[in-house]
Parts: C-alpha cells; structure tokens; sequence
C-alpha cells in the first residue's frame, strides 16, 4: 500500500544520499572519506524519520519489506555466486592465465578496443549487463594490472559495453517491458533504437582505440596454462548462449575447484577457502543492495514516485516536450528504484498515454524508455551493475563514473534524436 499523500517530501532521502554521498565526496575530492554504507544509513534513517501517519514498527516494515523483495533477494544471490566464483578463480590461477592469453592474442594498444567489442557482443548475446559485468570485470581488472591502463577505465569500459546489449538485445528484460508497455513488435524498436545507439558505440571504440595506442603488454609473458582458462572460456561461452547467469556462475565454481585440484594448485579445503573468502567480500555489496532496496520502498510507500510522475506530466505543449517527458519519467524514476527494468514498467502505461495523445510513435517512445533508463541505470552508484563492477574490481562506484564514455555518448545521441526528430521516419 501506498501513502496518499504526495510530495516533493517524499523524494528528500534520495537527496540527502546524494549530497551526503556524491556532493561531499567532489567537494573534499576523496570518494573513500564517506562510505556509501554510511550515506545510505543516513539517508534510510531520515527516510524512515519523515514517513508520517503509521506507527514506527509499521514503518520498519515497509523499509524491511523493500530490503527483502524477491528482486532484491535476486541480486543477493548473484552477488554471494559471483564472489565465490571470482575468488575461487583466481586462486586457482584462472585469472592471470587468461590475461596473458588475452595480451598474447591481442596487441596492447587495442586491449581497450577489444574489451568494449567482446562486452557489446556477450551483453547483446544474453541480455543482460549484469552478466556481461560478472563474466568479464575479472579479466578487465587483470589486464589493467598487467598493462598501464587505468583500473577505472577499464571497469568503466566492461560497464558501458554491457549497457549496450541490454539496452539493444531482444531478450532483455528492458526491452520486452518497454515494448510490452508500448504496443510494438521487437523487431522494430531494434531498428529504430539501434540507429539512435549505433553513432555512440562507434565514437566511444574510436575513442578506446585512441586512448589505447600508448598501452603495452608486458614484453615477457609466462607460459599459459590453457586448462586454467577453461572456467572462464566456459562462463564465456554459457553466458553467450544466453544460459542463466546463476547456473553460469554455478558452473564456473564447480569448474574452477576441478581444475584447481586436478592441476595441483590448490586442495578440495583451500578451494572452500577461497570461496568462502569471496563470498564475505560481497558483504558490504549485499548491506547497500538491501539498503537500497528499504530506502527506495519508503520513498514509494510516501508517494515520490506519484509525485514525480504528476508534477513532468503537467505541461506538455507538443511532440517534441512529450518525448523529453517520457525520458525525463522514466531517468527520474530510475533514480528513485536503481532498477531500470522497474523504472519502465512504472512509467510505461503513462508513457503510452502521453505518446498517444501527442501522435509520439510507440516505437521511438519503446526507444525513449529504454535508452535513457540503461542510460540512468548505468550512471548512479547505487545501481547494482556499477556496485558489482566496482566490487568485483576492488573500488569505488564513483571512481568508475567519469570514464563511462559510452553510457554518455547514448545519452546524448538519445537527447539529440528528440531535439532534432531522428531517425525522420519514426518521429
């Protein structure tokens, strides 16, 4: 149930975590003075401080129930999976030995190229960014270590690449909702929404080529066990084929312990070990994950949502104004539940309103919905792709947000399609 009362109240715990978080982090110019823990334990306090109108243990309870939501609870999961096969790996020499085969196979100064091409390709093959995230920031971060290439960058690089596909595969979430809520085929919000993407991904390989030039791989390479890198080939290859990324992940471990003990690297108890070690590394992941998930419930419960979606719908004058509408809608609400597929399916019966009525092309509004919601998702650090990213790779989401070209780049090509009617023939 849902607090009748609407307001711009309502949405205050979503600023106080930014000011208290992202704000303070610019002014003092350290991401790491302020944990993001403690912000979103402010911000969920406060939250919890101006919910009105039930008692305190009622709203304990809606803060629980959004903490422990079957989505949630999802992302947990994949979470705890994922540390355990990301340690289990590299203890078992996974990691190193497919870096060196990586910087073997391709010259240092397309490392940068490559990995956004073999992020686009997995993300558009599975559909998902979180899958693309888990599956190749481990490597990414190896090739930066092994390379002079910027630990940030090259997570930011995996990130964008896997927002590609998502935003772009027939069989993301995102784009069945948006199209589902829209009344238009696949097949053709691809069309019109590739063709709104395409300049943006081409830019930022031409750019990740540029900047790659002055990369070298290291001029002595150690031999390459190729049993090693069967756990990640494996992940690789499930992940394409569009297998789901918990059984992916599920297999990955079982094949890393096999490997690990058949090679002699490490015995049945060390592999434990290391599986346990991951998984306990995820812990601070899973508290934001959660917290996330209580805050943004009270900020539903008391009618943020509901406030946001009446105050941009108010003073719509022509095609163009709805279309910026919808993408204001839909980024606004992405900010509120850090979950782009739940931000389309809130906003998309409204969105299919407003396109009707201002003659907006439900395959551009398809377009609109998905693109700046991928765009949104893949710009704030309390979403779960860049929370994975920056804990597979030992940093700050924050630190991972200003190499984020391609998630610009879309945004603005997204932004200039609205602006300037593009593509002619769906606007």
């Amino acid at each position: 149930m849902t607090s009748k009362k609407k307001n711009a109240t309502a949405i205050s715990p979503l600023l106080v975590f930014i000011v208290l978080y992202l704000v303070t982090s610019l002014v003092v110019q350290d991401f790491y003075k302020i944990p993001i823990t403690v912000a979103f334990l402010a911000s969920s306090v406060y939250a919890v401080c101006i919910t009105r109108h039930i008692p305190f243990d009622e709203r304990i309870q809606v803060y629980s129930r959004g903490a422990g939501s079957s989505n949630i609870l999802l992302m947990i999961w994949i979470f705890i999976l994922a540390g355990a096969f990301a340690s289990s790996a590299k203890a078992m020499g996974a990691i190193d030995a497919t870096v060196n085969l990586s910087l073997q196979l391709l010259p240092g100064n397309l490392l940068l190229g490559g990995i956004f091409l073999a992020s686009c390709f997995i993300s558009l093959s599975i559909g998902t960014s979180v899958g693309t995230i888990v599956a190749l920031t481990p490597l990414a971060a190896g090739i930066a270590e092994e390379t002079s290439a910027e630990l940030p960058l090259v997570v930011a690089i995996v990130a964008g690449g896997a927002f590609f596909g998502d935003n772009l595969s027939f069989i993301s979430d995102t784009t069945i909702t948006a199209t589902r809520t829209q009344g238009c085929n696949l097949s053709d919000k691809f069309k019109v929404n590739s063709q709104i993407v395409m300049p943006a991904a081409a830019i930022a390989f031409l750019l990740y080529i540029y900047m790659g030039i002055h990369i070298h791989e290291p001029h002595m390479l150690p031999e390459i066990d190729v049993l090693k890198v069967l756990p990640y080939l494996v992940v690789l290859i499930m992940a394409v084929i569009g297998v789901n990324v918990m059984a992916v992940l599920v297999t990955g471990i079982l094949l890393s312990g096999v490997v690990g003990v058949f090679t002699g690297t490490y015995g049945v108890f060390d592999w434990f070990g290391a599986m346990g070690k991951g998984i306990t590394d995820m812990g601070e992941l899973i508290i934001i994950t959660m917290m996330a998930g209580g805050l943004m419930e009270l900020i539903r419960y008391n009618g943020g949502i509901e406030f946001i979606l009446q105050a941009l719908t108010r003073r719509i004058r022509s095609k163009r104004g709805a279309e910026l509408n919808i993408a204001a809608l839909v980024c606004i609400v992405n900010l509120c539940t850090a979950n782009n597929t739940v931000a389309i399916i809130t906003t998309g019966p409204l969105a299919k309103d407003i396109a009707e009525r201002y003659g907006v092309e439900r395959r551009k509004s398809a377009s609109i919905l998905d693109t700046f919601s991928c765009l949104t998702q893949g710009l704030i650090p309390y979403g779960a792709q860049l929370l994975m990213a920056a804990g597979l790779a030992s940093i700050s989401p924050i630190a991972i947000i200003p190499y984020l070209y391609y998630p610009f780049l879309m945004g603005i090509c997204a932004l200039l399609s609205i602006l300037f009617r593009y593509p002619r023939k769906y606007s």
